[in-house]
């Protein structure tokens, strides 16, 4: 494959056609497009806009909703700083109002990157129509336009998974939540990942009464266990009402709102019902199949490490190929896939994706933040580890009255000294593991943690001034 813009040819339309416009989609075809390409880019908008599931019902709505949960139990532990008088009322409209317009300006900013550098966008369903051949189906027109391109890129991300149940078609799912009306007194989450724990704890905020099913042992698999088990406690201390090892066996619609009931007999009103229960690639229509395209059991596309199917001419990134599924990858895969098609920025090296030591948040309340391997992970991987822990009430806390507690853990391999994973439960745990996550992926090791000065009075410092093991 060349790296010089000067080789781009003319025999196709375009040089890359980028499906979707999602975080992932929008930096592929703008970057290819500064390099010289000739891009374009489809993505059908319906009622939403540029910018994909991050923008439009993913990251930025999700973390301004949880903002605005934050602030009635801010309200109650002013009290405790002596601040007097009732708190405010949620208006549900205003909130809902403010976020749809924050989101139409994002989707402007995205719009204006990609037409200020050059890139056709396409307001459309777009199929592929053979290696190097993509078409389009617009609103409205009953025929297609087809367009060839040297390289397509597929960035269609993902859509939520609703399994088929009795009263199927009740229940909503994490796309609408943002919009739903009237507000939901009694919300019912069914799930136990990372969207579920996130959506149960901000309508908890809100003032919903929160029930949250999961039919595993515990929440958040995947995560470290002590981090899980912490975090599920704390949820259920704020108010969520979590019920492990059950499931729903049918939903029906009555007077007094849903009736659910639940594989074990047992049945709960809810004024909603939210399913989180996961996301699947979002591929149907595609024509992945008559392409050729390759896809795993799941509808995920197979990708190579450079982000190749076994189709040469196609390429894709983001959750559309079930890898990591956070915005910030997608990103970087985008970056990797246009460094090496179109050559990478003047002065810079080809990009590569790791995807060791990637850094997350989940902005439950009180939020987690992660990094690196969890302990039974490390004990697999690493052979000998150390744990370091330490549990305890934030200073905020021994003013405001709040039970929370905040939970911090290393984890090191111990023939090498590195710290191999780094957790946290508590207030702005995002905010703190990102810069940790920098140490970790340069090889810090506990020596260089515990000869690092904190902040004081922070949270903050206990990662760099815990001094004893937890003991075997």
């Amino acid at each position: 494959m060349s790296n010089a813009t000067s080789t781009l040819t003319s025999t196709f339309d375009f040089d890359l056609f980028v499906i979707g416009g999602g975080s992932g989609g929008v930096r592929a075809a703008r970057m290819a497009a500064q390099r010289g390409a000739r891009v374009a880019l489809a993505e059908r908008l319906g009622n939403s806009g540029l910018g994909g599931t991050c923008v439009n019902v993913g990251c930025i709505p999700k973390k301004l909703y949880s903002y605005a949960a934050h602030y009635a139990e801010a309200f109650e532990e002013s009290h405790g700083y002596g601040w007097e008088g009732e708190a405010p009322v949620l208006n549900w409209a205003t909130l809902k109002a403010n976020r749809a317009k924050e989101i139409a300006r994002l989707n402007g900013i995205y719009g204006n990157l990609l037409t200020g550098s050059g890139v056709t966008v396409f307001d459309a369903f777009a199929r592929i129509d053979g290696p190097q051949a993509v078409a389009l189906k617009v609103n409205g027109e009953p025929a297609e336009q087809r367009f060839t391109a040297r390289h397509i890129l597929i960035a269609t991300g993902g859509t939520p998974h609703v399994p088929d149940i009795e009263g199927r078609e009740h229940v909503i799912d994490s796309n609408a939540i943002f919009d739903l009306e009237p507000f939901p007194q009694r919300l019912l989450v069914v799930g136990g990942g990372y969207i579920a724990c996130e959506f149960a704890s901000i309508f908890n905020g809100l003032g919903a009464q929160v029930t949250q099913l999961y039919r595993g042992e515990q929440v958040l698999r995947g995560f470290d266990d002590e981090v899980r088990h912490f975090a599920a406690n704390e949820m259920a201390k704020a108010g969520v009402d979590l019920r492990l090892g059950t499931d729903v066996a049918a939903i029906h619609k009555t007077g007094d709102g849903l009736r659910v009931t639940l594989k074990d007999g047992s049945t709960l009103l809810a004024d909603a019902v939210l399913y989180a229960t996961g996301r699947v690639p979002l591929v149907k229509g595609l024509g992945l199949e008559a392409a050729g395209v390759v896809q795993g059991k799941g509808g995920q596309i197979v990708v190579d490490e450079r982000y190749q199917t076994n189709v040469p001419s196609i390429f894709a990134v983001g959750d559309v190929t079930s890898r990591v599924q956070l915005t910030p990858v997608a990103l970087g895969e985008a970056m990797v896939v246009v460094d090496q098609l179109f050559g990478p920025a003047a002065g810079k090296a080809p990009r590569s994706m790791a995807y060791e030591f990637i850094p997350t948040a989940v902005f439950t309340h009180p939020s987690i933040g992660t990094v690196g391997y969890g302990e039974a992970a490390a004990r697999e991987k690493f052979g000998d580890v150390t744990i370091f822990r330490s549990e305890f009430k934030a200073l905020r806390h021994t003013l405001s009255g709040s039970t929370e507690r905040t939970l911090m853990k290393l984890v090191v391999d111990n023939r090498s000294d590195r710290v191999v994973g780094l957790h946290m439960v508590g207030a702005e745990a995002g905010e703190i593991v990102q810069g940790f996550a920098v140490a970790l992926k340069a090889g810090a090791t506990k020596a260089v943690f515990d000869s690092t000065i904190g902040i004081h009075p922070t949270a903050a410092e206990e990662f760099v001034t815990m001094r004893e093991p937890v003991k075997a």
